[in-house]
């Protein structure tokens, strides 16, 4: 059974690093959370380290400039890695071919521009191409988040699914909110491309490719076998790709799925979490309305 926490000074002993979602738990996509960023302060002064675990689809500089904007101060975390540097890693291998379709807004071109230097003249350039002289697909998000749907592709994946090529997805998330918005993800494309017959390969969370990349990011920090702790408020990513890590896992149930479990979001009810846990398959070690 998932124990509900107050705080994660609760867990925090049993614990030597964090693997903590940004989106729907540090942030709500416009400004942090003030109790999330003294929870996440006061483990670091414990001698704890944190590292906001991303579905970004961007490298981790261009997330780093974005949460400074943001107002995430940088004494609440030690390293960021995000769905975008290991979607960029796989890309730069030739996964899905050197002249690739571009699906994503301006905001994500850093994934073309901002070559990590293991990288640089290591492998020919990626070339973004039009859809019919593509050899694959790289999808950080719709080009219009605030309007596209899915729907809006399909034609265009018709002609991808029958040439055969394979999507890149740089961000696994199916929706997130943006204040009091919700808009879709990369995933959300992605998800319609499979349905449709086409291959979709993908690198954040929950898939394994992330999780190893953080791994060598708290080794780099002198943490080799650390007693990890995963934070988020994705069911079928954060929480899914934790425990399928073996890693204990804490559902912030005031994210995503809010509404489904009562009115106070900081006190989640504790038969509705059962059941809505039950109906989902997975169950994290621990729960909080918001993390504090």
């Amino acid at each position: 059974m998932t124990r509900i926490l107050s705080s994660l000074s609760e867990i925090a002993p049993d614990h030597d690093a964090i693997l903590c979602d940004l989106w729907g738990c540090v942030h709500n996509g416009i400004a942090p959370y003030p109790a999330a960023v003294a929870a996440l302060q006061a483990f670091r002064a414990g001698g704890g380290k944190v590292v906001l675990l991303t579905n970004a689809p961007r490298p981790n500089a261009d997330v780093i400039a974005q949460i400074d904007r943001m107002g995430v101060p940088r004494d609440a975390w030690d390293a960021v890695v995000s769905s975008g540097d290991a979607a960029q890693d796989a890309m730069l291998a030739g996964a899905v071919g050197r002249r690739v379709w571009f699906i994503g807004s301006d905001k994500d071109l850093g994934f073309f521009d901002n070559i990590p230097a293991d990288w640089v003249n290591k492998a020919p350039a990626i070339e973004r191409v039009p859809l019919d002289e593509a050899e694959g697909i790289v999808c950080t998000g719709p080009y219009d988040d605030l309007h596209d749907t899915p729907e809006d592709y399909r034609a265009r994946f018709l002609l991808a699914k029958t040439r055969g090529l394979k999507l890149l997805c740089a961000n696994p998330d199916i929706v997130v909110d943006m204040g009091d918005r919700r808009i879709y993800c990369a995933g959300a494309l992605a998800q319609l491309y499979t349905r449709m017959g086409g291959e979709s390969l993908y690198f954040g969370k929950p898939h394994p490719p992330i999780y190893d990349l953080a791994r060598r990011r708290l080794a780099a920090l002198g943490l080799d076998e650390p007693r990890l702790l995963a934070v988020g408020d994705g069911i079928r990513t954060d929480i899914e790709g934790g425990l399928g890590e073996g890693i204990d896992t804490v559902f912030i149930t005031g994210g995503l799925a809010a509404e489904t479990f009562g009115p106070d979001v900081e006190h989640p009810d504790p038969a509705a979490l059962e059941r809505w846990l039950a109906d989902q398959g997975r169950v994290p070690q621990y729960a909080m309305g918001r993390l504090r």
